[in-house]
């Protein structure tokens, strides 16, 4: 297998390296099945989605990187530590000859597979009709899979021809999709209906086409006057309408070229007997658009007309047959419309940019569509009856064995970079396809399509299979969670057994496998959805768990295999090994939960499942008798009663607390050195001990102001130890941590990709609090010296002083070992029915302390530091799913965000966090909502499915105070019917007592509901009253309900406040989709990559950084396929990093890239996609594209408005980018409303005395310069230049900058003053002063443009360098205490790190 990461060069714009993973097919060669070979047979189509079943269309993002790379880059110059084979070879060009075309050179690279040429052709706007052909050179036919290099004689210019072949049923089948798909390519119905990983995306209409010519079209900056920059009036500060429809603006390009009115199988199909012996394959019926009704026969020759109508059978040839190899031929005889739509069609297909049509890996849902029109469609009409998953069409064999496959990727060797990228790509494309396979069966399984294995019993307790796939819901069946909460437990379970299952992954242990494991939410049930492991349907569960217990710790048993697999996953998971008794009073040794079990499957692996109780139990919510918590956790009220007892903590607060833990410690060992230390020198004998054993153990998990870094190294121990190279100058690591956060609570002491999260907490007190600083250090220096010793001698030649200094920390953290700073968890603890042998009770009691300890560090720790990143804008969440993504990196779970809330409201700042509270409630209202809508829809029947749904929503959103439901007409028939039959689908209820819902109920209801689940107050009796008590819109609070329950609306204005009909009508509603979660399986390498690219960039090497960047993005491509987040972040930082570096034109390409990314990959109107668009209307107007500047800013504050409303501190960035543009152009007066509504918004997040302020001031004076009205523009500048003198005295040089300002406009004030006096004095003849009134310049505009988005250029001499070096390594050292690895998604990089603005 070869790694292709360097064939295409990184400059080349536009050429994705797609390509990139080995053609083989994802690892078929080293499976023992020849099926799965078969199964990614289009070779490359493994590397773009295929989930269309057919490659055919798919492959378009080759074709583009095809044409345009003309030189190969050899990589010699790898710059990686990494080892990277790279196999050097260059590119040739052959010649291709196609019927009836002139022939034509194309690039390919010896690596490549036959197969990806025909790719490129099916694809070629003019050989895109041919499916069924053959590569020939010299008259010998080509192997589909063989390389390029394989090839006798094929070399720089040989001829390739295509040859037609003759068609079979399956070519001919294949055949008619692919026109069908090349009919519907600009047709977006696939991405509303959320089909085929299809999605929308919006940008091109703002952009006009594609950015990269468009800056060649238009002239540089001369045309200002005909830039019409007026936004509509939506748009406006301060206007209060939001309309929806804008969200979809409608894209001419969609308005359909019709080429055929109606394309379909024929009912005369198949051929009988004896028409098959004349090769007729199958017949089509046809519509032209000349409304001529035509039937034609696909037979071994190609397609003809025959004589058949609609009711009588002739198969023979019509008179003239008009035979030709492909359908677009003969149909390009028979209809002039055809012939010229098709071809008008394809030129619009081939200039769409790639990425607006690559399928995503995994499907994105749009919540509002507009009314499409339903078209006959054979092929998915065919589609929705036979079970096709992605392949079968190309698959021998026919359903694929899910579990195998998962596992058998799994297995893939991974010894080298080349090796790893083929492995981590395997897995991630089964993980999409098995996730869009368990989407499809738990959907049918709703819906009723699936028969279940056990029919005998009631609905909620029924089992599925389908497709090789197991289904359950979740509901608690046969009291299995009785003692854990019943339904709730059991709704909550599949989710925690997720979590495992991703957690299990990430570490990635050979020989330990999991299940394939995706949970789906769809019509108010929850769908559990599992690979089956071999073999356990045959037998009784009782026989086949040889690890774990299957009844809540009675009986349990334990294996000395899983033990040892276990064990290597104790340390990265903190899981800690215990003893357990069963019900004989045996002891056994466990290192996992009881609940989780471990069965041999027939074909020999390990696998281990329920893992519901991977992470230890959330004691804030599990009252337990007899026990009490620590004060922090009581002052706020906890423990809370839960729904259920399966509340247990996460992993990123595990791995926080831990990190926390680790600082403790180390400057506890400090502390005792120096006692040492100082008892050496003066030679007294008093134990070194004494004072520090007092520090008290309860509630240390609060004792220091720390910096907490949500971490993933595997331990803290071994953290230390990658920094070695440090502990010989005095400023190690953890020292510098620990000053850094002494010295300044609230300094982030990581620039890395994680938000730094630093905690000042009024309560904690640190032992260390009176000492002075200096003496520490060499302290910790020394403590940390001896725990990399303590790691690597085992602790035995050290001496016993330290040792016992090492003891007494250990001791003092809760650390489960007395050598080594080691904390695990035992995720037993407070499980009912699980009993501890007698002579591990102090280890038990251990345990307990450390897990209140944890619970407190939660509410005490990381509550207020994510409030105080709000604070001080380091997170900023602008909707719901952004919100709970910045309290699960912090490891905050959902069920806080009442005490979230709660903890705001009484923040001195609370002004300040207005936004942060208003998503808060808009989020726990929502979500009190979904779970009432849950239970609602449960007992809805299909037919009345839209009515109960617009009901709901007009109960929620609408003022009209009496919504009655309209049942549906024919409610009454259908009772009699039905009662006869016993077994119904679940939901086949026929009960309307969803129809007795009124507003001021369900608003009742999520009062309760809130209290109960959040434990907070929502004051509301209605909607209005909560709309204007907490200042939210109704058009948030629909995305948000849509977003959570899967409602797709029919997107036109409603009108919510009308009291005298109801907002939605059931024909509003259009479809209601699946919630989906999965894991997402990471790419390793390149995430390395792209941090040591990201760290390189942070200490000023933009170039190696770059290079680094580039690599990870190539590796992604590798993994993922060329859509995903990741990817985005890429993109988005290499456009920013080519906009630094002064290459404004790739800046532009790549951040347009990132734009289509995220519109396709996260949503239209995701958070992220709204950042993407103010940085790629930056790099447009930088490159002298106003106009599309300006239409990209209002785009991005129309979706601002839709998703959180203007008062936001984001609005103030994007109204002062829109205000700065607009002044550019001359339009004073518009600049100042987007201007002065920044300046507001800053001064109220910020604080009046805050820089930005300042900056917002300058801003404002400046238009108000261009206006000539000098007196405004000197108040502004005036409190501007106030906050410089204070905040940074009067030699700084922004104060000067200020001061001269203010100068200048006081002479021009008195110029002005001046004139107007002669004017006055001597009528019209006055001679007249001409005044200056500048417009901006183009550069001083760029200039303040820059410095708001926080894009610095400085001129840096050689001294200013060497500083700025010292700092960043400075950081660095910080940096190690903390080595990160958190998601890419939540890192934004921010250039304006290192030289903070504000």
């Amino acid at each position: 297998m070869v790694s292709k990461t360097d064939d295409i060069p990184a400059a080349v714009p536009d050429c994705n390296p797609v390509d990139l993973a080995d053609a083989a097919g994802d690892g078929a060669q080293e499976t023992p099945k020849t099926r799965l070979k078969d199964s990614y047979d289009c070779g490359h189509s493994a590397d773009t989605a295929m989930t269309n079943g057919d490659g055919a269309h798919e492959q378009t993002e080759v074709t583009e990187s095809k044409q345009d790379v003309t030189s190969e880059v050899d990589g010699g110059e790898e710059s990686n530590e990494q080892e990277v084979i790279v196999i050097q070879d260059t590119g040739f060009t052959v010649k291709i000859q196609a019927p009836g075309t002139e022939p034509f050179d194309l690039q390919v690279s010896p690596q490549e597979m036959v197969q990806e040429i025909h790719q490129v052709l099916i694809d070629r706007e003019d050989t895109c009709h041919r499916t069924c052909f053959s590569l020939q050179l010299d008259g010998n036919v080509l192997d589909n899979f063989a390389e390029l290099k394989s090839i006798e004689g094929l070399q720089e210019g040989s001829l390739l021809k295509v040859v037609e072949e003759p068609y079979t049923v399956r070519e001919a089948r294949i055949h008619v999709r692919h026109i069908r798909d090349l009919l519907k390519s600009l047709d977006p119905s696939d991405a509303y209906n959320g089909v085929d990983c299809n999605s929308l995306s919006f940008l091109s209409i703002f952009t006009d086409g594609d950015l990269g010519d468009s800056g060649q079209r238009k002239k540089k900056g001369n045309d200002l006057e005909q830039i019409d920059c007026t936004p509509p009036e939506h748009i406006l500060p301060g206007s209060k309408e939001r309309p929806l429809v804008p969200l979809q603006p409608q894209n001419k390009d969609w308005k359909p070229m019709q080429c055929l009115k109606v394309l379909t199988m024929s009912g005369w199909n198949p051929p009988p007997g004896n028409r098959k012996m004349h090769g007729d394959l199958m017949y089509l019926y046809m519509v032209t658009v000349e409304e001529r009704h035509i039937s034609v026969t696909a037979s071994t020759r190609g397609f003809y007309l025959n004589q058949s109508t609609t009711y009588t059978f002739n198969p023979k040839p019509a008179n003239p047959s008009f035979l030709s190899h492909s359908l677009v031929e003969l149909l390009s005889q028979i209809s002039p419309a055809f012939k010229k739509n098709f071809t008008a069609l394809q030129k619009k297909r081939v200039q769409r940019h790639p990425f607006e049509r690559i399928a995503t890996p995994f499907q994105v849902y749009s919540w509002t569509a507009p009314q499409v029109d339903h078209a006959m469609d054979c092929v998915r009409a065919e589609d929705a009856y036979t079970s096709r998953l992605g392949y079968e069409e190309h698959i021998p064999g026919q359903t694929r064995d899910w579990n195998e496959e998962l596992q058998t990727t799994r297995e893939l060797s991974r010894k080298n970079l080349p090796e790893r990228l083929l492995r981590e790509r395997a897995i991630f494309k089964v993980h999409s396809d098995f996730a869009a396979a368990a989407t499809r069966g738990a959907m049918a399984v709703i819906d009723g399509n699936v028969m279940a294995i056990n029919p005998g019993e009631e609905t909620r307790m029924q089992m599925f299979i389908w497709n090789n796939i197991f289904f359950s819901l979740g509901f608690d069946v046969r009291d299995h969670y009785r003692e854990l909460g019943g339904d709730a437990a059991a709704h909550a379970a599949p989710t925690n057994d997720l979590n495992g299952v991703r957690a299990y992954g990430a570490v990635d242990v050979e020989g330990l496998y999991t299940l394939g494991t995706v949970v789906v939410d769809y019509r108010g049930y929850r769908v559990t959805a599992q690979s089956i492991i071999p073999g356990i349907l045959e037998r009784e569960q009782e026989q086949s768990v040889i690890y774990g217990s299957i009844d809540f710790g009675k009986t349990v048993v334990t294996h000395s295999k899983y033990m040892e697999l276990l064990e290597k996953t104790s340390r990265p998971l903190k899981v800690q090994r215990h003893n357990v008794l069963n019900e004989k009073n045996d002891s056994v040794e466990l290192c996992s939960s009881v609940e989780c079990k471990g069965i041999i499957g027939n074909d020999g692996r390990h696998y281990i499942l329920d893992l519901l109780r991977t992470f230890p139990p959330d004691l804030n919510f599990l009252p337990v008798d007899g026990e009490e918590l620590p004060p922090e956790s009581r002052h706020q009220g906890f423990p809370r009663q839960h729904r259920h007892r399966l509340a247990c903590l996460r992993q990123e607060l595990i791995e926080a607390f831990v990190e926390h833990r680790y600082l403790l410690f180390m400057k506890m060992a400090a502390l005792q050195l120096m006692q040492q230390k100082a008892n050496k020198d003066t030679k007294t004998a008093i134990p070194a001990i004494t004072q520090t054993s007092e520090t008290p153990t309860e509630s240390n998990a609060e004792t220091s102001h720390t910096q907490t870094t949500a971490s993933d190294s595997p331990n803290a121990t071994e953290a230390s130890t990658d920094g070695t190279s440090q502990t010989d100058n005095s400023t190690s690591g953890a020292s510098q941590a620990a000053t850094a956060s002494e010295e300044n609570p609230s300094k982030p002491a990581t620039n890395g990709p994680v938000d730094p999260a630093a905690t000042q907490n009024g309560e904690c007190k640190s032992p260390l609090e009176g000492k002075e600083l200096e003496e520490i250090i060499p302290g910790l220096a020394q403590a940390k010296e001896l725990a990399e010793t303590l790691v690597a001698e085992d602790g035995s030649g050290i001496d016993p002083k330290s040792r016992e200094v090492v003891l007494n920390a250990c001791k003092a953290v809760g650390s489960t070992s007395n050598t080594s700073f080691d904390i695990r968890f035992n995720p037993d603890i407070y499980s009912p029915g699980v009993r501890f042998p007698d002579d591990s009770a102090d280890d038990v009691q251990k345990q307990k302390q450390l897990l209140k300890d944890a619970a407190a560090f939660l509410v005490s720790c990381q509550i207020p530091s994510l409030v105080k990143d709000c604070l001080d804008h380091s997170a900023l969440p602008m909707d719901g799913a952004t919100l709970t993504e910045a309290l699960h990196q912090r490891g905050i779970n959902i069920r806080y965000l009442g005490t979230v809330l709660e903890f705001v409201d009484k923040t001195p700042a609370k002004a300040q966090l207005e936004h942060f509270y208003r998503i808060g409630i808009s989020e726990l209202i929502t979500r009190c909502a979904k779970h009432i809508f849950k239970t609602y829809l449960q007992g809805v029947e299909l037919s009345a499915l839209s009515a109960a749904v617009s009901h709901f929503l007009n109960c929620l959103l609408s003022s009209f105070p009496d919504a009655v439901a309209h049942l549906p007409a024919d409610e009454l028939v259908s009772r009699r019917k039905s009662r006869k039959r016993r077994n119904r689908v679940p939901g086949g209820g026929d009960n309307t007592t969803w129809a007795s819902l009124t507003p001021s109920e369900l608003w009742k209801n999520i009062a309760s509901e809130s209290q109960s689940y959040y434990h907070f107050t929502v004051q509301c009796e209605s909607v209005d009253q909560v709309v204007e008590k907490y200042g939210l819109q109704k058009s948030t609070l629909l995305r948000e309900i849509s977003i959570k329950t899967g409602i797709q609306i029919l997107i036109k204005e409603y009108n919510f406040d009308s009291r005298h009909k109801p907002a939605f009508t059931e024909e509003d509603i259009l479809n209601i989709f699946p919630v989906v979660k999965h894991v997402n399986p990471k790419a390793s390498d390149a995430f390395h990559f792209f941090q040591s690219g990201q760290a390189k960039v942070q200490q000023g090497f933009l170039k190696e950084g770059c290079e680094l960047i580039n690599e990870a993005l190539n590796l992604f491509n590798n993994v993922y396929g060329p859509m995903h987040v990741e990817i985005c972040a890429c993109l988005r930082l290499l456009a920013r990093l080519n906009y630094i570096m002064g290459d404004h034109a790739e800046a532009l390409s790549n951040q347009q890239k990132a734009v289509l990314m995220s519109e396709r990959v996260l949503g239209i109107e995701h958070p992220n996609t709204i950042q993407e668009y103010m940085h790629l209307a930056l790099y447009c107007f930088a490159n002298g594209q106003l106009s599309t500047a300006l239409k990209l800013l209002y785009r991005a504050r129309y979706l601002m408005l839709v998703v959180c409303g203007e008062d936001h501190p984001e609005m103030a960035l994007l109204d002062s980018n829109i205000g700065l543009v607009l002044h550019g152009v001359m339009e004073y007066d518009l600049s100042l409303r987007f201007l002065e509504n920044a300046l507001t918004i800053n001064t109220k997040y910020h604080g009046t005395r805050s820089l930005k302020v300042a900056l917002s001031h300058h801003l404002v004076a400046r238009v108000y310069e261009s206006k000539a009205e000098f007196r405004s523009a000197l108040q502004h500048e005036k409190e501007g230049y106030t906050i410089y003198k204070n905040q940074m005295g009067e030699a700084h040089e922004k104060t000067k900058e200020s001061s001269d300002y203010l100068k200048y406009l006081t002479q021009q004030a008195v110029a002005l003053q001046r004139t107007m006096n002669e004017i006055y004095k001597n009528g019209s003849n006055a001679s007249i002063m001409p005044l200056k009134f500048t417009a901006p310049s183009m550069a001083s505009v760029l200039e303040q443009l820059n410095i708001i988005n926080g894009i610095i250029f400085i001129p840096l001499s050689q001294k200013d360098l060497e500083n700025l070096k010292a700092e960043v390594q400075r950081r660095q050292q910080l940096q190690e205490l903390g080595k990160s690895e958190e998601p890419i998604e939540d890192s934004p990089l921010e250039l304006d790190d290192k030289i903070p603005i504000d």
